[in-house]
């Protein structure tokens, strides 16, 4: 572990479109302490997402391109990149997110002011194309726990950080695929830490493309159901109370 480095997980998937302006953000960040790595998870693009990548990595040493040779998901994806990091720190961007050029300071700052071991930030949700706003910015809490991620996920990848010196480095669920990985991740951590930490500044674009897997909330009852009963293990009143308050707080999180 490299004290003071960021390790920055970025899986991508037919990510060529928009992959560049992603490490652009990164680039231009004021704190300079970084490693970015980039997993391109076997993406059916003849190379074109790996060919912009590798014309970064060439001319910054800071940014590392791993090609997966089978396609396994995000979250097959991010471990692979997980095992290469070398940070004190990890954050997590997707190749389509964009970071404002502070982001990695003001969280880090934001880490020491609380004492945290993870925090995370608000965040635009912009069109894929124009880069308008589509929905209203979300302002996270000031906190998460355990419980309270069980009815919903307040932790967006691309605004996360943690500090490996206060946890344990994490991997993802595999089996869990690109559908709720990463909200298993968070609860799976959250039993650790106990509490994570919500910077109310918003610090990151979320593109959301039409192609979204969790665009359709109803396409994710079923895996979000799936986490509490068979992962986590839940009584049956329980995911059913938790399933209810997820059903509504998603309704009113994605109103325009």
């Amino acid at each position: 572990m490299t004290e003071g480095l960021v390790s920055i997980i970025t899986p991508m998937y037919k990510g060529a479109e928009f992959v560049g302006e992603t490490i652009e953000t990164v680039i231009a960040q004021t704190y300079k302490n970084w490693e970015m790595i980039i997993v391109d998870d076997c993406s059916p693009d003849d190379g074109a997402g790996i060919r912009v990548v590798e014309s970064y990595a060439q001319r910054d040493p800071r940014i590392h391109l791993i090609a997966s040779k089978v396609n396994k998901g995000s979250s097959g994806a991010r471990n692979i990149a997980l095992e290469a990091a070398e940070g004190q720190y990890i954050s997590f961007l997707d190749s389509d997110d964009l970071w404002t050029p502070q982001f990695l300071e003001k969280q880090l700052a934001f880490m020491r002011e609380k004492d945290a071991a993870m925090v995370f930030s608000s965040y635009r949700r912009i069109d894929e194309h124009t880069k308008k706003e589509v929905l209203r910015p979300f302002i996270v809490p000031d906190e998460v726990t355990y419980k309270s991620m069980l009815k919903t996920c307040d932790i967006f990848p691309s605004t996360a950080i943690y500090d490996l010196k206060k946890t344990d480095k994490i991997y993802f669920n595999e089996a869990m695929g690109s559908l709720r990985d990463d909200y298993v991740y968070w609860l799976h951590m959250l039993k650790a830490i106990k509490v994570g930490h919500g910077n109310k500044e918003i610090l990151v674009d979320y593109r959301m493309r039409k192609g979204s897997l969790t665009a359709d909330k109803k396409k994710v009852v079923y895996p979000q159901w799936r986490v509490l009963r068979d992962v986590e293990g839940l009584p049956l009143h329980t995911c059913i109370y938790n399933i209810c308050c997820w059903f509504v707080i998603s309704y009113l999180k994605y109103r325009k």
